[in-house]
């Protein structure tokens, strides 16, 4: 059989896995049940897991962060005007230092641009008016349909990690309620850090959600919080997606998966000159349909395992409680 997992990370008692997805996605069913127990032991101990050998093929990758860093070149007057809105729709552009994760000033604090889905009553926020802005569109529609693919795919392996039936979150992540954001970190100079030893690009925190997948550039700058307290560089690696289970799912598996605390600080790699360069990243925020019940999963709780830890609650109606408190 052929091993699905190696280290990605490991240092301070974090040890985050680097898994084969295609073992679990077209493996015989030995090599499906230990990627699936791989990807569920990363998310109990670590909280984050790489997965390597997914679907989404590293050109539309690029294809994507080529397409982001082109939108952020636009006008100032043109991004605010595709401003984000509302908690409950979550969509549009977000400018300099309004996020409360974010705690550097001025330039060096990210800009993102969120899309969903397009949900009734709550449309996105699209460029429009040239060529570039239908590129756009079409772009970031085709990878949202491709990233919802793959966090459906992951939800199975999670589940049958969990000794489920494999479709057991299947009607739970159909319809796509989820965010998709690029973020730009622009250029910043040494200065700033040399005069600001604790000062973060985004401060720390955990995601709200499920699961998130996180697409990285070559700059790096990403932390985990590790079991000792110290933050740990979960250093790109090309071709991978990072995901890390969000508060929700912690709450959902009664608390055996972990949501772990991460930052984004100051690149690790060299800076060039006097200034470090923009960094550009891709997050895709998955979440339980906005209309699902969010119960303890069977299995997590009873007998050893202990009681429920917590009462159900309605998806959108927590993902709107959280997003309220951040902006």
């Amino acid at each position: 059989m052929a091993s699905t997992t190696t280290s990605a990370v490991s240092a301070d008692n974090l040890v985050i896995p680097l898994i084969d997805f295609s073992l679990f996605l077209n493996g015989t069913p030995a090599e499906r049940q230990s990627a699936a127990s791989s990807i569920l032991t990363g998310f109990q101990n670590a909280g984050f897991i790489y997965l390597i050998n997914h679907p989404i093929s590293s050109s539309t990758v690029s294809t994507v962060f080529q397409t982001s860093a082109k939108f952020f070149t636009r006008p100032t007057a043109q991004k605010d005007a595709l401003g984000w809105t509302t908690p409950r729709a979550n969509r549009g552009y977000v400018a300099h230092g309004r996020e409360k994760t974010t705690t550097l000033t001025s330039k060096e604090e990210v800009e993102k641009l969120k899309a969903g889905a397009g949900a009734e009553g709550m449309p996105n926020n699209w460029p429009s008016g040239d060529e570039d802005a239908e590129t756009f569109k079409n772009v970031m529609i085709d990878f949202h349909n491709q990233a919802k693919d793959l966090h459906i795919e992951v939800m199975r392996a999670i589940a049958v990690g969990m000794g489920l039936e494999g479709s057991y979150f299947d009607s739970y992540t159909d319809v796509g309620d989820n965010t998709l954001r690029l973020l730009h970190y622009p250029p910043a100079p040494k200065e700033v850090f040399r005069k600001n030893r604790l000062q973060v690009r985004a401060g720390e925190h955990t995601d709200y959600g499920s699961i998130t997948l996180l697409f990285q550039d070559n700059r790096g700058g990403l932390q985990v919080k590790s079991p000792d307290g110290t933050f740990v560089n979960a250093t790109p690696i090309p071709g991978s997606v990072v995901v890390n289970a969000g508060d929700l799912l912690a709450r959902w598996s009664n608390d055996t998966i972990k949501s772990t605390l991460h930052r984004v600080v100051e690149p690790p790699s060299p800076a060039e000159g006097d200034m470090y360069p923009a960094r550009y990243s891709v997050a895709y925020f998955c979440n339980p349909n906005y209309d699902s019940q969010i119960e303890a999963i069977e299995g997590t709780y009873g007998g050893e395992k202990g009681e429920r830890k917590y009462s159900g609650i309605n998806s959108g109606d927590y993902l709107e409680m959280r997003l309220a408190a951040t902006y």
